[in-house]
C-alpha cells in the first residue's frame, strides 16, 4: 500500500486538522457551546479514535465494542458502506472510551498526540494490506484496508469541520 490514495488523503486531511487546530489561539480549550467540545478535545478524540483504529488494522484489542457477528452486516450496510458513499460521517455520539475529558494543553502537543497515532496507524495498515487479508472490524465486520483507511479519513475531516466552526464562533 505504498503511497495508496486512501492513505495520501489520510495524511491530507490530518495535517489540515492540525493546522486549524494550530490556528485556533485562545479557543483551543473553549468549547464551542455546553455540552460541545473544545478543539484540544476534539483532538485528543481524533488521536483516541486513530490509536485504537490502528489497534484494530492490526488485529489487536481495541476500546471498539464488538457488536454479535450476525449484526455486522447490518450495521456495514447502514454505517460503514453509507459514510463511504456519502463522502461525508453521519451524526453519531461517541462512546465513553472516546470522549476525551480533556485533550492536549497546547496545539502543539495536539498535534505530536495526532501524529504518532497516525504512524501507527499508517504502519498497521501498509502492513495488513501487504498481506492481502481484510480488517476485522467488531463492529462492521470484514472491510477492505482502503475503505477502513477511508472512513478514518472521513472521520478526520467531520472532527475538521467542528474546529473550524469553533474557531469562527468564539
Amino acid at each position: 500500500m505504498p503511497d495508496h490514495p486512501s492513505l495520501i488523503q489520510l495524511h491530507a486531511a490530518v495535517a489540515a486538522l492540525l493546522a486549524t487546530a494550530d490556528g485556533s489561539g485562545a479557543e483551543w480549550s473553549v468549547p464551542r457551546a455546553p455540552g460541545k467540545w473544545s478543539p484540544s478535545q476534539v483532538v485528543e478524540h481524533v488521536a483516541l479514535i486513530m490509536e485504537e483504529s490502528a489497534n484494530v488494522v492490526a488485529g489487536t484489542r481495541s476500546k471498539f465494542p464488538t457488536i454479535p457477528r450476525a449484526l455486522r452486516p447490518v450495521a456495514r450496510f447502514l454505517v460503514f458502506k453509507r459514510i463511504l458513499r456519502r463522502g461525508a460521517f453521519l451524526r453519531m455520539k461517541a462512546i465513553e472510551a472516546f470522549k476525551p475529558p480533556v485533550g492536549a494543553a497546547t496545539p502543539a502537543a495536539g498535534r505530536v498526540r495526532v501524529e504518532r497515532a497516525l504512524a501507527r496507524f499508517d504502519e498497521a495498515s501498509r502492513a495488513r494490506a501487504s498481506t492481502g487479508s481484510k480488517v476485522a472490524s467488531t463492529i462492521f465486520g470484514p472491510v477492505s484496508v482502503s475503505d477502513f483507511v477511508r472512513f478514518q479519513e472521513l472521520h478526520v475531516r467531520h472532527h475538521h469541520e467542528q474546529i473550524r466552526v469553533t474557531s469562527r464562533a468564539v
